[in-house]
Protein backbone atom coordinates (compact mmCIF):
# COMPACT_ATOMS: atom_id res chain seq x y z
CA UNK A 1 0.00 0.00 0.00
CA UNK A 2 2.79 3.04 1.27
CA UNK A 3 3.86 1.90 -2.87
CA UNK A 4 0.81 3.14 -4.11
CA UNK A 5 1.07 6.37 -2.69
CA UNK A 6 4.07 7.37 -4.11
CA UNK A 7 3.60 5.70 -7.18
CA UNK A 8 0.53 7.37 -7.98
CA UNK A 9 1.10 11.14 -6.47
CA UNK A 10 -1.47 12.51 -8.53
CA UNK A 11 -4.29 14.42 -8.24
CA UNK A 12 -6.37 11.15 -8.20
CA UNK A 13 -4.84 9.90 -5.00
CA UNK A 14 -5.66 13.00 -3.35
CA UNK A 15 -9.30 13.07 -4.26
CA UNK A 16 -9.34 9.26 -3.52
CA UNK A 17 -8.39 10.12 -0.02
CA UNK A 18 -10.93 13.12 0.63
CA UNK A 19 -13.48 10.92 -1.05
CA UNK A 20 -12.41 8.14 1.36
CA UNK A 21 -12.80 10.60 4.89
CA UNK A 22 -16.21 11.97 3.30
CA UNK A 23 -17.11 8.32 2.99
CA UNK A 24 -16.01 7.23 6.82
CA UNK A 25 -17.68 10.44 8.49
CA UNK A 26 -20.88 9.44 6.57
CA UNK A 27 -20.94 6.08 7.69
CA UNK A 28 -20.33 6.82 11.16
CA UNK A 29 -23.05 9.57 10.79
CA UNK A 30 -25.40 6.89 9.36
CA UNK A 31 -25.15 4.51 12.13
CA UNK A 32 -26.45 6.63 14.55
CA UNK A 33 -29.91 7.72 12.93
CA UNK A 34 -31.03 8.40 16.66
CA UNK A 35 -28.55 11.39 16.85
CA UNK A 36 -28.76 12.39 13.91
CA UNK A 37 -32.27 11.55 12.29
CA UNK A 38 -33.76 9.54 10.20
CA UNK A 39 -33.98 12.25 7.41
CA UNK A 40 -31.01 13.24 7.70
CA UNK A 41 -29.63 9.17 8.03
CA UNK A 42 -31.79 8.51 4.62
CA UNK A 43 -30.70 11.62 2.33
CA UNK A 44 -26.83 11.05 3.47
CA UNK A 45 -27.32 7.25 2.93
CA UNK A 46 -28.59 7.95 -0.40
CA UNK A 47 -25.77 10.57 -1.31
CA UNK A 48 -22.79 7.67 -0.02
CA UNK A 49 -23.82 5.65 -3.20
CA UNK A 50 -22.75 8.34 -5.84
CA UNK A 51 -19.72 8.27 -3.49
CA UNK A 52 -18.95 4.80 -2.96
CA UNK A 53 -19.52 4.44 -6.81
CA UNK A 54 -16.64 6.96 -7.44
CA UNK A 55 -14.70 5.89 -4.94
CA UNK A 56 -15.09 2.43 -6.99
CA UNK A 57 -14.71 3.90 -10.13
CA UNK A 58 -11.39 5.79 -8.92
CA UNK A 59 -10.25 1.91 -8.12
CA UNK A 60 -11.68 0.32 -11.12
CA UNK A 61 -7.73 -0.72 -12.52
CA UNK A 62 -7.03 -2.37 -9.20
CA UNK A 63 -10.26 -4.25 -9.29
CA UNK A 64 -9.96 -5.55 -12.62
CA UNK A 65 -6.47 -6.39 -11.95
CA UNK A 66 -6.63 -8.48 -9.21
CA UNK A 67 -9.82 -9.80 -10.31
CA UNK A 68 -7.57 -11.56 -13.36
CA UNK A 69 -5.45 -12.35 -11.12
CA UNK A 70 -6.75 -13.60 -7.81
CA UNK A 71 -6.62 -17.36 -8.48
CA UNK A 72 -2.53 -16.53 -9.65
CA UNK A 73 -0.02 -14.85 -8.18
CA UNK A 74 -1.41 -11.94 -6.06
CA UNK A 75 0.08 -11.12 -2.74
CA UNK A 76 -1.39 -12.01 0.51
CA UNK A 77 -2.53 -8.74 1.87
CA UNK A 78 -4.09 -8.21 -1.49
CA UNK A 79 -5.77 -10.87 -1.91
CA UNK A 80 -7.22 -10.03 1.64
CA UNK A 81 -8.05 -6.51 0.68
CA UNK A 82 -10.14 -7.91 -2.56
CA UNK A 83 -12.12 -10.28 -0.43
CA UNK A 84 -12.95 -7.84 2.27
CA UNK A 85 -13.80 -5.40 -0.29
CA UNK A 86 -16.26 -8.06 -1.88
CA UNK A 87 -17.86 -8.53 1.42
CA UNK A 88 -18.00 -4.75 1.76
CA UNK A 89 -19.65 -4.65 -1.61
CA UNK A 90 -22.04 -7.22 -0.64
CA UNK A 91 -23.06 -5.82 2.94
CA UNK A 92 -23.25 -2.14 1.25
CA UNK A 93 -25.57 -3.31 -1.31
CA UNK A 94 -27.48 -5.51 1.49
CA UNK A 95 -27.92 -1.88 3.65
CA UNK A 96 -28.90 -0.18 0.87
CA UNK A 97 -32.12 -2.23 0.10
CA UNK A 98 -33.01 -3.08 3.38
CA UNK A 99 -32.86 0.94 4.11
CA UNK A 100 -34.93 0.78 0.83
CA UNK A 101 -36.94 -1.30 2.03
CA UNK A 102 -37.75 0.69 5.55
CA UNK A 103 -37.39 4.01 3.87
CA UNK A 104 -39.78 6.76 6.24
CA UNK A 105 -38.46 9.65 4.75
CA UNK A 106 -36.82 9.29 1.29
CA UNK A 107 -39.25 6.92 -0.62
CA UNK A 108 -42.51 8.67 0.52
CA UNK A 109 -41.23 12.02 -0.44
CA UNK A 110 -41.29 10.46 -3.83
CA UNK A 111 -44.63 9.22 -2.72
CA UNK A 112 -43.66 5.46 -2.53
CA UNK A 113 -44.41 3.64 0.64
CA UNK A 114 -43.70 -0.09 1.51
CA UNK A 115 -45.68 -1.93 3.84
CA UNK A 116 -43.90 -1.99 7.63
CA UNK A 117 -41.65 -4.84 8.22
CA UNK A 118 -39.65 -6.02 10.68
CA UNK A 119 -37.33 -8.19 9.15
CA UNK A 120 -36.07 -6.00 6.87
CA UNK A 121 -35.24 -3.26 9.44
CA UNK A 122 -33.36 -6.85 11.55
CA UNK A 123 -31.48 -7.18 8.27
CA UNK A 124 -30.64 -3.51 7.72
CA UNK A 125 -29.26 -3.75 11.64
CA UNK A 126 -27.67 -6.59 11.02
CA UNK A 127 -25.55 -5.74 8.11
CA UNK A 128 -25.24 -2.06 9.10
CA UNK A 129 -23.46 -3.34 12.28
CA UNK A 130 -21.26 -6.18 9.93
CA UNK A 131 -20.42 -3.06 7.40
CA UNK A 132 -18.76 -1.30 10.62
CA UNK A 133 -16.53 -4.62 11.28
CA UNK A 134 -15.76 -4.70 7.56
CA UNK A 135 -15.07 -1.19 7.08
CA UNK A 136 -12.51 -1.27 10.54
CA UNK A 137 -10.83 -4.35 8.88
CA UNK A 138 -11.17 -2.79 5.67
CA UNK A 139 -9.21 0.60 7.12
CA UNK A 140 -6.56 -1.23 8.89
CA UNK A 141 -5.71 -3.55 5.94
CA UNK A 142 -5.08 0.12 4.51
CA UNK A 143 -4.11 2.47 6.95
CA UNK A 144 -0.48 2.67 5.95
CA UNK A 145 -1.98 4.02 2.91
CA UNK A 146 -4.04 6.62 4.72
CA UNK A 147 -0.73 7.72 7.39
CA UNK A 148 1.16 8.24 4.21
CA UNK A 149 -1.64 9.78 2.00
CA UNK A 150 -2.54 11.96 5.54
CA UNK A 151 1.09 12.90 5.62
CA UNK A 152 1.72 13.97 1.88
CA UNK A 153 -1.72 15.80 1.60
CA UNK A 154 -2.21 17.43 4.78
CA UNK A 155 0.67 17.50 7.44
CA UNK A 156 3.28 18.44 5.36
CA UNK A 157 1.34 21.41 3.48
CA UNK A 158 0.18 22.79 7.22
CA UNK A 159 3.40 22.19 8.48
CA UNK A 160 5.35 24.14 5.05
CA UNK A 161 2.75 27.64 5.56
CA UNK A 162 3.13 27.59 8.97
CA UNK A 163 7.32 28.38 9.20
CA UNK A 164 6.41 30.64 6.16
CA UNK A 165 3.74 32.23 8.34
CA UNK A 166 6.13 32.81 11.28
CA UNK A 167 8.53 34.71 9.23
CA UNK A 168 6.43 36.85 7.27
CA UNK A 169 4.73 38.03 10.53
CA UNK A 170 8.72 37.92 12.41
CA UNK A 171 9.43 40.91 9.56
CA UNK A 172 6.59 42.80 10.32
Amino acid sequence: MTNEVQKNSTPQTKTKLWLDVLIFVAFLVTMDPHSSGIAIHEWLSLAMIATLTIHLLLSWDWIVEISKRFLGKVGGQNRINYIVNWLLFIDGTMIMISGTMISEVVLPVMGIQFPADFAWRRLHDMSANIGLLLLGIHTALHWSWIVIAFNKYLIRPVVRWIPARQKEDASI
